[in-house]
């Protein structure tokens, strides 16, 4: 996913921000790449879906088209058991 495209967007908390990019986090199933609104400093990872963390489809609520339909395929698919 092109980190350029988290750059002054709207977050879940409605704010305009740019996000922070945080290169490697570990969760039970492995390490990501996510990124941190710098507002409310919620998490997203930005490789695949994992419950450890808000999910970047749901910046799409206030971002609409932010994704291609094979950007949310992608990352929904590589995504950890819940």
């Amino acid at each position: 996913m092109d980190f350029q495209k988290f750059q002054n967007i709207k977050c879940i908390c409605g704010e305009y921000v740019k996000f922070e990019l945080i290169d490697d986090i570990e969760c039970d199933w492995g390490n990501h790449v996510v990124i941190q609104c710098p507002g409310c400093q919620e998490l997203f990872s930005i490789d695949n879906s994992c419950p450890a963390f808000h999910d970047i489809l749901d910046l799409e609520i206030n971002n609409f088209n932010l994704f291609s339909d094979k950007e949310k395929f992608d990352y929904t698919s590589k995504s950890h058991p819940n």
